[in-house]
């Protein structure tokens, strides 16, 4: 990689990174409500979206710069997923914390003086962690939409690994 797009990247990332806490400052004190009266129909989300922002960016800093001091970063195709993946992870932050509010996923989040601290902080932890929940949820999109004949072939194997009763 060349010291440019390294440089690129490092800025890229840190303006994402200090940005998305400018960003939550702004949309908390409501400097913009008058000017744009619809940030106030979507505030909570939008604190979704930066707390995602703020971990997916923080992990991908600290990513780039353990390889940087490793000399790790020879690969032409990893920029894309400096440049990327934080943006990825700033929706599946809403997603997720959507998921759980609809009661689709069995968690639920406790109410503090009504503020959302729980869902701000898992947001920010979908955003750190966002190709692992990802993972995750692709396991539980196919556990939840197998097909009839998915389903009877899994059950036959469990069945047939089953020792018999005595």
């Amino acid at each position: 990689m060349s010291t440019w797009l390294k440089a690129g990247i490092l800025l890229y990332l840190s303006l994402l990174f200090f940005g998305s806490f400018i960003a939550i400052g702004v949309v908390w004190t409501g400097v913009l409500d008058d000017k744009f009266p619809f940030i106030d129909d979507i505030k909570i989300f939008l604190y979704y979206f930066f707390a995602g922002s703020i971990g997916g960016s923080l992990r991908h800093l600290y990513m780039f710069c353990s390889h940087y001091m490793k000399d790790e970063l020879n690969e032409y195709r990893q920029w894309i997923m400096y440049i990327f993946y934080p943006i990825f992870a700033t929706g599946t932050a809403i997603v997720a914390v959507t998921l759980i509010q609809s009661g689709i996923l069995l968690i639920e989040f406790v109410d503090f003086d009504d503020t959302p601290y729980a869902q701000i902080s898992f947001a920010f932890f979908v955003g750190f962690g966002f190709n692992r929940f990802v993972n995750k949820l692709n396991a539980l999109s196919k556990d939840m939409f197998k097909t009839n004949q998915q389903q009877t072939i899994n059950t036959e194997e469990k069945t047939e690994k089953k020792p018999e009763s005595q």
